[in-house]
């Protein structure tokens, strides 16, 4: 399973990436999130937010070309999916628009993959 592990950050990457569309608007963000952005401070924290995003994959990407990163790249993505999948379950009794109830989903195959990640890079490190 030599290539499991970047494989993994690759994958988790994409999916981080995929949100970087929110950058170009109120409208992509509709179309990521199912809600409404009219509020322009909460506009401008979201395109901000997709900025980060992908700032985050980029990183996971390289992390997967570096064998010394691998590690972080796994915290980096365990971090910010299982952040999100929290707030989500603590959010639990709010009804979410279908597109954010998919991000859930995807999540959580992040955090399932990003979980067989470090059991590969714990048991090939030792």
């Amino acid at each position: 399973m030599r290539y499991g592990v970047p494989l993994i950050l690759v994958l988790v990457a994409v999916v981080h990436a995929l949100p970087l569309v929110g950058v170009l608007g109120a409208g992509k963000l509709v179309q990521l999130y199912g809600t409404p952005v009219q509020d322009a401070g909460v506009e401008l924290l979201l395109r901000h937010r997709a900025v980060l995003f992908g700032l985050l994959a980029a990183f996971m990407g390289y992390a997967a070309l570096r064998p010394e990163l691998h590690r972080l790249g796994l915290v980096a993505g365990l971090v910010s999916v299982v952040s999100f999948l929290l707030l989500s379950w603590l959010q639990r009794g709010s009804a979410l628009s279908a597109p954010l109830v998919t991000v859930v989903r995807v999540d959580g195959v992040a955090l399932a993959l990003l979980v067989v990640g470090l059991a590969l890079h714990l048991r090939r490190s030792h």
